[in-house]
C-alpha cells in the first residue's frame, strides 16, 4: 500500500475512532425495507445538477490499487493518437470493454476500433465496485411483474443469467480463474426485518407462479439454521452465485478482445487519460463508410463513423439530454478484517434491504482471516442517498461510520468494531427514473428535429449499482445493433430473446 493510501485510512480510522458508536448504529441499519422503495422515490425527483469529468484523483481502491492489480492502467495514454476509426468506444469500464469484446466478433475485417478513457484503465465504477457476480434470481420480480407483465419482467433475469454463466463460461475455457480469483460460494440475502422477507417470499411466490427460472435453485435459512452456520440470528434466502475480481476480469477480457480481433483483421487499440470533452456531427451522411464525428480529447481529434458511450453516470456530460435521467451516485466500500478464528465461509452477502452487500475474499485457500469487502452505508448520507455526487476522491465519513459499525452487531463476536479498516474508496454509479438500464441507438431518446445529428451514437449506461450481471450483455446489444447496421441488415436486426424491451433507450415505461 502507498504513502498516500496509509494517509487516507489514516484520517479515516481517527475519525471513525472519534465517532464509533455500536448501539448508536443498530437503528440506522434496521430503517429500509423491500425493493429500495425509499430510494427510488428519490431518483424520480428532480435532477438539476450537471455531470463533468470524472475527477482526476479519486480515492484508492483495492481492486485498483493493489500491487501489479493493473497492468493495463496508463496503456496509450502516451505516443501518437489513433485519428480516425470505424467505432469509438467512451469509457474502458465493464460495458466498453465488452463492447469492444464482442465487435472483435463480429466486426467485418480491416475495421478499427479505439477505446478512449478519461483517467486509468477501468478506473471507474467497474474498478470499485463491491466484486459480486450476483444476478437477481427472484428479487424485485413482483413490482417488475406489476409494470411490465409477468413476460416482460422475466427478461430482466433472464439476461442477467446470461449474462453470468457466459463470463463464468469464459473464465473456466481461458483458465482465469485463479488469477481472477473466481468462487462460486454463492449467494445470502440476511432479512434484517419481517417486512424484509415478507417481501421476498411475495417475490419468490410470485415468480414462481410466472415459471421464473432458477427460483427452484433457492433455498431459504431459518434463524436456527443462520445462527448455527453463520453466526447469526436473522434468516435469510441463499442461492448460487460467484464473486471475483472485476479489474482482472476487465483486463482480460481486453487482452481477448485484442487478441481475437488480430486474427480476425480487427485492429483493437486502447487510449487512457485520454478524455472525450465535445463531440462535434461532422457528416450528414449516415453511409457507414463515412466518418460522422470528430471526439475532442486534450491529445488531439479522432474521427469515427459510430459512437458508444460507455459512461454509465457521466454519460449526461456528452449527452445533455440525459441530464436528471441518468443520475449519478456515490456508493462507498471499505475492506476489513473479521476476527482471528472467525468462520466467515465464502458466500457473498447483502442486507439492509440491500443497502449493505460483502463477501470475504480468500487470497490463500489458509488464510485464517479474509479480507472482507463491504459496501453501502448510502441510506444514512445527506443529502439522500449520496444522489448527485460525482466526486469520488473523497468518502463520506457518515457513510464510512455506518460500514465500520455494520457487521458487528449482525455477527457477534466475529468482528472488532474498534479495528482499523484496510482500504475505504468511494466510486460513482449511475442510476435511473425507471431503475432499468438505458440500452440502444441514442436517437431513440430524442425528440427534437435534430435526430440525424445523433445517428450512429449507442448507449448501455444506468445499471444502478447492478452492472456486473447486466453490462456485458448490454454492450452486446448495442455491438450487435453497430455491426447489423455496417453490413447493412439495421433494418433486419433484432434483439435477442432475453433482453427486456424496457431497457430500450427512449422506453416510456410500463408495458
Amino acid at each position: 500500500m502507498d504513502s498516500a493510501q496509509q494517509r487516507q485510512d489514516s484520517n479515516h480510522d481517527d475519525v471513525g475512532k472519534m465517532m464509533l458508536g455500536l448501539h448508536h448504529l443498530v437503528p440506522a441499519i434496521l430503517l429500509p425495507t423491500g425493493f429500495f422503495p425509499p430510494e427510488q422515490v428519490v431518483f424520480e425527483t428532480q435532477h438539476s445538477n450537471s455531470t463533468g469529468l470524472p475527477v482526476p484523483n479519486p480515492t484508492h481502491s483495492f481492486w485498483i490499487d493493489s500491487p501489479h492489480a493493473n497492468p493495463l492502467a496508463k496503456e496509450g495514454s502516451s505516443g501518437p493518437l489513433t485519428k480516425d476509426a470505424d467505432v469509438c468506444i467512451i469509457g474502458a469500464g465493464i460495458t466498453g470493454v465488452s463492447s469492444a469484446y464482442h465487435l472483435a466478433q463480429k466486426l467485418g475485417t480491416g475495421k478499427t476500433v479505439v477505446i478512449l478513457e478519461a483517467r486509468d484503465f477501468c478506473s471507474g465504477a467497474t474498478g470499485r465496485n463491491g466484486g459480486h457476480l450476483t444476478p437477481s434470481v427472484f428479487s424485485g420480480f413482483y413490482n417488475r411483474q406489476q409494470k411490465y407483465g409477468a413476460e416482460e419482467a422475466k427478461k430482466s433475469y433472464a439476461l442477467e443469467n446470461y449474462v453470468s454463466s457466459e463470463l463464468v463460461k469464459i473464465i473456466k475455457q481461458e483458465g482465469w480463474d485463479e488469477d481472477l480469483d473466481l468462487v462460486e460460494g454463492g449467494h445470502i440475502t440476511m432479512f434484517m426485518t419481517e417486512e424484509e422477507e415478507k417481501r421476498a417470499r411475495r417475490d419468490w411466490e410470485t415468480a414462481r407462479t410466472a415459471g421464473l427460472e432458477r427460483v427452484d435453485e433457492v433455498k431459504w435459512l431459518g434463524r436456527e439454521e443462520m445462527q448455527a452456520k453463520h453466526g447469526t440470528s436473522y434468516p435469510g434466502v441463499f442461492f448460487p452465485s460467484h464473486n471475483l475480481w472485476p479489474l482482472k476480469l476487465v483486463s482480460k477480457l481486453f487482452s481477448l478482445a485484442k487478441s481475437q480481433g488480430l486474427d480476425s483483421g480487427i485492429d483493437i487499440r486502447l487510449h487512457t487519460r485520454t478524455p472525450v470533452t465535445s463531440i462535434l456531427h461532422i457528416n450528414n451522411s449516415t453511409s457507414s463508410s463515412a466518418r460522422r464525428w470528430s471526439l475532442t480529447t486534450p491529445r488531439g481529434q479522432v474521427n469515427c463513423s459510430y459512437i458508444i458511450h460507455a459512461t454509465n453516470a457521466y454519460a449526461s456530460f456528452l449527452l445533455p439530454q440525459l441530464r436528471g435521467e441518468v443520475v449519478p451516485t456515490r456508493g462507498q466500500v471499505i475492506a476489513i478484517r473479521p476476527n482471528l478464528g472467525a468462520q466467515v465461509g465464502r458466500s457473498s452477502w447483502r442486507g439492509n434491504g440491500g443497502f449493505e452487500y460483502w463477501f470475504p475474499r480468500y487470497a490463500r485457500e489458509e488464510e485464517e482471516r479474509p479480507l472482507v469487502i463491504l459496501g453501502g452505508g448510502r441510506d444514512s448520507a445527506a443529502p439522500p442517498f449520496e444522489k448527485d455526487e460525482t466526486d469520488d476522491s473523497v468518502v463520506n465519513v457518515k457513510v464510512g461510520k455506518t460500514l465500520r459499525g455494520f457487521l458487528p452487531p449482525l455477527f457477534p463476536g466475529m468482528y472488532d468494531p474498534n479495528r482499523n479498516v484496510e482500504w475505504e474508496w468511494s466510486g460513482i454509479m449511475g442510476y435511473t427514473k425507471s431503475s432499468a438500464p438505458f440500452v440502444g441507438s441514442v436517437t431513440n431518446g430524442i425528440t427534437s428535429t435534430r435526430v440525424e445529428e445523433y445517428e450512429g451514437q449507442y448507449i448501455a449506461a444506468g445499471y444502478a449499482g447492478h452492472g456486473m450481471p447486466c453490462a456485458y450483455a448490454c454492450a452486446e446489444v448495442v455491438a450487435s445493433m453497430i455491426t447489423a447496421d455496417l453490413s447493412g441488415r439495421g433494418n433486419e436486426w433484432t434483439a435477442p430473446a432475453w433482453f427486456p424491451r424496457h431497457y430500450w433507450m427512449g422506453h416510456s415505461g410500463s408495458a
